[in-house]
C-alpha cells in the first residue's frame, strides 16, 4: 500500500506542475481517501480562461503525468468542447474547467468533506 501511495503523490505532484506550466488557474488537490463512497482517492481541479487553454493545460497534463510518473491517463471525456475536461488516472481524477464552468458545477464545494489543498497559480 505505501508504493500505491507514492505512486498517487508523484501523479498528483507531476499533474499540479503541468496545470502550472500552462498557467492554470485556482488549482486544488482534494484528497478524499477518508470520504466513503468515493469515485476515486484524489481530485485535482483548475480552469483555464478559453477553450484552448483548457486544451493546452490538458496536454501539458499528460505530457508531465507521462514523464515524471510514468502514468497515462485511463479514460477522458470532453475533449470535443473543452468546457469541462476530465482525465481519469483511477486513483487520480483530473478535472479541467472553463472558468464559468466550474463555478456552475462547485465540485469542491460538493467533496467539501476531503481535505483541501490549494497551489500556486504559476510554476
Amino acid at each position: 500500500m505505501k508504493n500505491a501511495q507514492g505512486a498517487s503523490a508523484r501523479l498528483v505532484d507531476a499533474i499540479v506542475k503541468g496545470i502550472q506550466e500552462v498557467k492554470g488557474k485556482d488549482i486544488v488537490h482534494l484528497d478524499l481517501r477518508d470520504v466513503p463512497n468515493t469515485v476515486s482517492d484524489h481530485f485535482i481541479i483548475c480552469h483555464g480562461d478559453s477553450n484552448t487553454q483548457v486544451q493546452s493545460i490538458l496536454r501539458s497534463v499528460e505530457k508531465f503525468a507521462h514523464e515524471k510518473a510514468g502514468e497515462k491517463p485511463w479514460h477522458s471525456e470532453g475533449l470535443n468542447n473543452a468546457e469541462w475536461v476530465l482525465l481519469d488516472f483511477v486513483d487520480v481524477v483530473v478535472h479541467i474547467f472553463l472558468r464559468d464552468k466550474r463555478s456552475y458545477y462547485a465540485l469542491e464545494d460538493l467533496w467539501a468533506d476531503g481535505a483541501s489543498r490549494r497551489y500556486e497559480n504559476v510554476a
